[in-house]
């Protein structure tokens, strides 16, 4: 069985993220720049003395999917590399995949990982 990890993070901590994925074994992963907010609804910050409100936030997210036994670990590495402790730090949200295929060797399944 395989799951997919989407997580929703700061911009500056995908290297942080990356090489704490690559430490336990998942080099790859699909990266996306995303825009949104959550409860915080935006920012509200200041440019030459006036204030203005951000609706939606600069955020990155990444895809990856992994084994079923991976998957504690995994959430592990994300969460502990992204986390500033702060609001905004993002979501990370799991779904099961059904099936991978490697176009490459047609691979599928838990090979195709």
């Amino acid at each position: 069985m395989m799951k997919k990890i989407e997580a929703i993070i700061r911009q500056e901590k995908l290297d942080k993220v990356r090489i704490a994925l690559e430490a336990i074994g998942y080099p790859g992963m699909t990266t996306y720049e995303v825009r949104g907010h959550g409860k915080q609804k935006g920012l509200v910050q200041q440019w030459r003395g006036q204030e203005y409100k951000v609706d939606f936030i600069s955020k990155l997210k990444i895809e990856i999917v992994v084994l079923e036994q991976d998957l504690g670990k995994t959430l592990n590495a994300i969460m502990t590399s992204a986390r500033t402790g702060e609001v905004g730090d993002g979501k990370i949200f799991v779904s099961s995949i059904e099936n991978a295929i490697r176009v490459r060797t047609g691979d599928s399944g838990d090979d195709a990982l």
